[in-house]
């Protein structure tokens, strides 16, 4: 089994506020001291974290319920419950969350450090403290802490990089990869080599650089399940340049693709806005007479983006491929990177990753979940909420 998990499904729940306490006060020398009951401590919030030092969803695969605790009951002298403990998931950069049942988007975590609320933990009862009047001085109740809130959830990964290698089996898409950077994804001569999608970091000139993603390979009829289907192409939705390979030794290149790009529309119209550049790979396959006689320069013309040919083994054409992949970076249009996060079919997408499993720095708050439920307090003399107490807000 891969380390490499990019799925997991999850049973959330927030810790539930604790209750409020009823109690008169009794001394010596204060026989009718009046109510002092405390409130009861706020349930624990189940909270997403980004991490940029993981990559993987690996820890946790194995771990099914995630439950934070509850509030702890109020006391007599006007002692408050304890809070319960939030529970942080860390989770990878780019990590994106649906509700499990109906596959519908949730939230994404983008930034290191950025933090989402994934399920507020209930808030504490008031203790009877609160509701002594006038013409009420030994007001015999208190209210009950909140419910808490639990749902089940979808994680995806969809890794952030600056490029996307696109191709099919054998393009020789791990090849460059490994060239133009440290990474060491296994190259062999048969397809579907690569099964997990890779990163490296590209050096450039003056000491910058950038990322580039490699994903399994992708054939005719992935959109219908066919090879590894189009699981991987999440990992591409946020690259800013999608880098096509097709190599030389093909009998129709534009025909190849073509048939890639109609496979990355199946998966998501929106992959197509994207700015793509196409490498004629494995060049030194063929001779200069031959590669002559692909008139790349028209090509280029008739798909509009463009074409260059190169060879990860005899290292020509590289240095042209990642100046044509800084330009694209730079541009304008390319700098904000935002896809839309269309609702997930749960059944396909449970079936799919079961098949796969098969042993085969400021940080930033979003609170979803802020329609609050609504309380009937009638019984409680009409006091509610809004109590003027911070802890309570």
């Amino acid at each position: 089994m891969t380390n490499f998990i990019d799925y997991v499904k999850i049973y959330c729940r927030s810790g539930k506020g604790g209750p409020g306490c009823m109690h008169l006060h009794r001394a010596k020398y204060l026989p009718k001291g009046g109510p002092d009951g405390g409130d009861g401590g706020k349930g624990g919030s189940i909270i997403l974290q980004g991490n940029r030092n993981l990559w993987t969803l690996l820890h946790l695969k194995y771990q099914k319920h995630i439950i934070a605790t509850d509030g702890g009951k109020g006391g007599q002298s006007r002692s408050f419950g304890k809070d319960g403990e939030d529970k942080i998931i860390e989770v990878p950069c780019g990590t994106v969350v649906y509700d499990g049942e109906t596959g519908e988007f949730i939230c994404e975590v983008k930034e290191h450090k950025e933090r989402v609320v994934l399920l507020k933990g209930g808030r504490g009862g008031l203790g009877n403290w609160h509701f002594r009047t006038a013409t009420n001085q030994a007001p015999r109740y208190a209210q009950p802490g909140e419910p808490s809130q639990e749902r089940t959830i979808i994680m995806q990964l969809k890794v952030l990089a600056d490029v996307g290698l696109v191709g099919f089996p054998n393009a020789g898409k791990s090849t460059l990869l490994s060239v133009l950077s440290a990474a060491k994804p296994e190259i062999a001569d048969y397809p579907f080599t690569t099964l997990t999608p890779q990163l490296g970091i590209v050096s450039y000139r003056d000491e910058r650089s950038f990322c580039m993603a490699d994903i399994p390979g992708i054939i005719e009829g992935a959109s219908e399940g066919k090879g590894l289907g189009l699981r991987f192409l999440r990992h591409i939705e946020r690259n800013a340049v999608l880098l096509f390979m097709v190599p030389a030794t093909t009998e129709n290149i534009k025909a190849e693709y073509d048939i890639l790009l109609h496979e990355l529309e199946q998966y998501n119209p929106e992959l197509l806005t994207k700015a793509r550049i196409l490498a004629i790979s494995k060049c030194d396959a063929i001779t200069a007479e031959d590669l002559k006689k692909l008139k790349l320069d028209r090509l280029a013309s008739k798909l509009n983006i463009p074409v260059l040919p190169i060879s990860s083994v005899a290292g020509t054409g590289l240095d042209e491929l990642k100046d044509a992949l800084w330009v694209e970076l730079n541009k304008e249009q390319n700098q904000v990177i935002e896809i839309s996060h269309a609702p997930i079919d749960v059944t396909f997408i449970e079936k799919e990753e079961s098949d796969a499993d098969d042993p085969t720095e400021g940080e930033q708050t979003i609170y979803l979940n802020e329609v609050e439920e609504e309380w009937d307090l009638e019984k409680y003399k009409g006091i509610g909420w809004d109590t003027g107490d911070d802890d309570h807000q």
